[in-house]
């Protein structure tokens, strides 16, 4: 009876872990839940990165809540950017740099980082290789505060 019981509690384990959402699935709920063509989000072992642009600052935060209810994801990574049209005046201009100029500064910010490339074409920025879950909230926040156009994250979470 003893054997039974423990049995049944390892196959009860098993079969919980195993169903566990993957990140298409978990792509699949979010992308219905949000129903919205201007957002887009990516999915990488429980990591939701969201891209795309947001109406205010108010909708950039509530896209992030809903994403991080949904089942499955774990954290969430949003660089929704705010549409222009309706962004507060700025007191000052923000100045795109140029690739060279973004360039260097990316390669600054991503030389603290192990395991991590990056490429600037068009004022987008790539990033490339692996990365450890908890560096890649600093790291993507400080990629954003040099103001590309857009981040490409195509970084693998280790």
């Amino acid at each position: 009876m003893k054997i039974r019981s423990i049995l049944l509690g390892m196959s009860l384990t098993v079969f919980l872990v195993s169903c566990k959402p993957s990140d298409a699935d978990i792509e699949r709920a979010i992308s219905e839940k949000l129903n919205d063509p201007d957002i887009q989000v990516v999915v990488h072992e429980g990591v939701a990165t969201i891209t795309g642009v947001c109406d205010d600052e108010m909708f950039k935060k509530n896209i992030g809540k809903s994403v991080k209810a949904t089942k499955g994801v774990k954290s969430v990574v949003n660089t929704c950017e705010i549409e222009q049209a309706n962004q507060e005046p700025a007191a000052a201009t923000v100045v795109i740099n140029s690739d060279t100029d973004l360039d260097k500064s990316v390669s600054k910010v991503v030389d603290a980082y192990d395991g991590v490339s990056a490429t600037v074409v068009g004022g987008i920025v790539t990033l490339s290789g692996e990365i450890k879950r908890d560096k890649l909230q600093p790291l993507m926040q400080s990629i954003q505060e040099l103001h590309p156009k857009k981040v490409d994250n195509k970084l693998i979470i280790k």
